[in-house]
């Protein structure tokens, strides 16, 4: 005879305490999980036998706690809802060499509590209560036994590059192993040995946020969400020890923009606006025109019109300067003004400005190369499809969707993937409507996602 389940009381009580019915948390639950790119059938049934005692399969415990999280307005835990089981949380470290190592290392063996890792708007605000100092203190009385070089750092820095363009060129699934097991064997470690004087360790810790940064890219163009924003905030926690101005704000900004792109405004404003006062004035035009430009999203996801419009107007001023040379740390990303028009058109996007919105789509394509950044054009021409079936111009929509499906074909991609996929609602409507070309695209999304 089965062992008679015991009622999980804890999930039960939490779920009458944020006020939320079970109908509504497995709606809850289901977003979170397509926003970790997972789909979920969860339906109030499946709460009711969870509440009763049975265990949610894979990563579905960690979206309980999310969509818990956000209903509450505060962070509720697994352990709170009686769904922790020692193997969800990643081991836990003030210093944030050690968080590299074990978090590289975890990749590697597909560790579980990576696995299951999933986003958290909690998580964005991690930079507002960070204690810097602290673990500054940590890191800076450590003392190694071997000694690093200037060398040692270029290569770290080249190692980047290479991976960050082959990134953009076949997605992120491309070397996604390479860089955690190069950050957590390699590039960390050296973090924890002797240099001959502060600008190197300086310019050490700044590489390796860089690499840091470029794991949780490839990880957020899969689809996987909060192991990308562990890996951000750890590359916050580096880029600290290298320039707590400029690149700790860069940091923020990437935590921002994950949590923007998901469609999680919360804390986003904060953040960014924490970002800036860091940033402005210790930064170049390019990398400050890239903080105010999120700044812009910001403030479009809130519907804050007036507050967005001046961001862009402060994006605009900036980007023109003629001043200190980029950084490295915010160059990864891109040319600073393709990146500036893109961003631009998703703010537009927000508020509805569907012309502008493709104004700068248009210009951004001009400003990539589309050589190197083959993923971006693709994109790019699935966003600018979407503004122009916004405007009711079908035929031109077809035409732009199906150069987007022709970019993206061998990317392993899946923000390419989910592109894609938004077409075909559209395309159905088209198809019926007897649209030149949409039924024939159609086929193509099918075999593109099959």
């Amino acid at each position: 005879m089965a062992a008679r389940r015991e009622p999980n009381v804890r999930l039960r009580d939490t779920i009458t305490a944020v006020g939320c019915s079970y109908e509504s948390l497995a709606y809850a639950v289901r977003r979170v999980a397509a926003e970790n790119g997972e789909v979920l059938r969860t339906n109030k049934s499946a709460v009711c036998h969870w509440v009763n005692g049975a265990r949610p399969s894979g990563r579905t415990s960690g979206y309980i706690a999310e969509a818990l999280s956000r209903r509450a307005g505060r962070t509720v835990t697994l352990t709170e809802i009686g769904l922790h089981t020692g193997e969800e949380t990643a081991p836990a470290s003030n210093d944030p060499v050690v968080a590299a190592t074990e978090l590289g290392r975890a990749d590697v063996e597909r560790r579980r509590f990576l696995a299951v890792a999933a986003f958290t708007t909690a998580g964005v605000a991690m930079p507002l209560g960070y204690d810097h100092d602290n673990v500054s203190r940590l890191l800076q009385a450590r003392s190694g036994t071997g000694a690093v070089g200037d060398e040692e750092v270029n290569v770290v820095r080249q190692v980047t590059a290479a991976f960050g363009a082959a990134d953009e060129l076949l997605g992120g699934g491309h070397g996604l192993t390479t860089v955690s097991a190069y950050l957590a064997d390699t590039a960390a470690p050296i973090l924890r040995l002797r240099f001959p004087s502060e600008q190197t360790r300086r310019r050490a810790f700044g590489a390796v946020a860089e690499l840091a940064y470029l794991a949780g890219w490839k990880h957020h163009d899969l689809g996987h969400e909060g192991a990308a924003q562990r890996y951000y905030q750890i590359g916050y926690q580096l880029a600290c020890e290298s320039d707590p101005r400029a690149h700790a704000a860069w940091m923020m900004r990437a935590l921002a923009h994950q949590a923007l792109t998901l469609k999680q405004p919360r804390h986003c404003v904060q953040l960014v606006e924490a970002a800036l006062s860091r940033g402005v004035g210790h930064s170049d035009g390019k990398t400050e025109a890239l903080l105010y430009v999120t700044h812009a999203r910001a403030y479009a996801a809130i519907r804050e019109k007036t507050a967005a419009a001046r961001a862009l107007l402060l994006a605009e001023k900036a980007i023109i300067r003629d001043d200190e040379p980029q950084p490295s740390f915010s160059r990864i990303s891109g040319p600073a003004a393709g990146t500036v028009a893109s961003h631009t058109a998703r703010t537009l996007t927000d508020l509805a400005d569907h012309a502008g919105t493709e104004q700068q789509h248009r210009a951004a394509l001009t400003r990539w190369d589309p050589e190197k950044y083959r993923r971006v054009h693709a994109l790019t021409y699935a966003d600018l499809g979407d503004s122009l079936a916004a405007q009711a111009r079908a035929d031109e929509a077809v035409a732009t969707w199906k150069h987007a499906l022709d970019l993206i074909q061998g990317v392993a991609s899946e923000r390419t993937r989910k592109a894609v996929s938004s077409m075909r609602s559209t395309l159905r409507v088209y198809q019926r409507r007897g649209v030149p070309g949409a039924a024939e695209l159609l086929c193509h999304v099918h075999e593109a996602l099959a």
